[in-house]
């Protein structure tokens, strides 16, 4: 998988739940899936519906009376379905919230190795700076990353490490993630 794709996967709060219930074998129906996410509908839905227009997810037409449409996973969905099911599964369940935002796991994937500041917004070209400082200061508090200072540089600089679960989590989707060459 490509690193602008995990970064449109991750655009949708719920995508990584979803796809990690479906590899888990829990059933394509909507009521079932709404259950295992603990999702709001309308977040559900706005997640389903991104999954199914990046070719992650297909609906099945269904049967019953009134039809009941299952989703399935297409080829690409079954890839990412298992890189989703690896980092739920390593992450506690009060870490969801984190993981449920959209840069955790790009900024994550580029942490396999130490990195400045400005090394990680070359991997993940469209994030603001903003936005990565607000997620590195987030993951900062939680202990998934640790900043040290390189006072040897001029001037200093910010040094970021995945640590504990974001480490785990980085070397997880470091192995499945490949980064566009710029």
């Amino acid at each position: 998988m490509d690193i602008s794709s995990l970064v449109n996967i991750t655009s949708r709060a719920w995508a990584l739940s979803i796809l990690s219930n479906l590899h888990e074998g829990v059933a394509g129906r909507q009521a079932a899936l709404l259950t295992a996410t603990g999702a709001s509908r309308s977040a559900f839905v706005q997640s389903m519906d991104h999954l199914i227009q990046i070719g992650l997810l297909q609906r099945n037409p269904g049967h019953g009376h009134p039809l009941r449409p299952e989703f399935r996973l297409t080829a690409s969905g079954i890839t990412a379905a298992a890189i989703a099911h690896k980092v739920q599964s390593v992450s506690k369940e009060e870490d969801q919230d984190l993981l449920r935002r959209s840069w955790t796991l790009p900024v994550l994937t580029t942490l396999q190795t130490p990195r400045h500041f400005n090394d990680i917004r070359r991997n993940l070209l469209t994030i603001t700076d903003r936005a990565l400082s607000q997620t590195l200061k987030s993951m900062e508090e939680r202990s998934w990353v640790h900043r040290s200072i390189n006072n040897t540089a001029r001037p200093p600089r910010s040094i970021y490490s995945a640590i504990n679960t974001g480490g785990i989590i980085s070397q997880v989707t470091g192995a499945e993630v490949r980064f566009s060459q710029h």
